[in-house]
């Protein structure tokens, strides 16, 4: 058993720029990737696609998750899903916004 400070891990991320939001890889095994991202007022997580399916949970504050339905707000407690292939971003806009992106690998 592995057990995760969430939170911790995403205070503690470390950003290559500092225009970009920090993140820590905290579990990578072949069939699950958790990868927390620390992103602050102003930043944001560019709209891309992936191969695997993404979970995108929030572990604190409140930002902006968007899909190709649009953008919703998100705060604790909120996690979005988007099937292979779906395009995914998030940004943090007032206020600090700590997110876990489970990556969902078939193998």
């Amino acid at each position: 058993m592995n057990v995760l400070d969430l939170h911790a891990a995403a205070l503690s991320a470390v950003a290559s720029n500092p225009s970009r939001p920090a993140t820590a890889v905290v579990h990578d095994a072949p069939g699950l990737r958790l990868v927390v991202f620390r992103i602050e007022p102003g930043q944001q997580v560019a709209p891309h696609t992936s191969e695997a399916t993404v979970l995108l949970t929030v572990i604190s504050g409140r930002g902006t998750i968007s899909g190709p339905d649009g953008e919703t707000t998100a705060e604790p407690g909120s996690a979005v899903a988007y099937a292979p292939g779906e395009l995914h971003g998030m940004r943090a806009d007032a206020e600090r916004f700590c997110v876990l992106a489970s990556i969902v690998r078939k193998h």
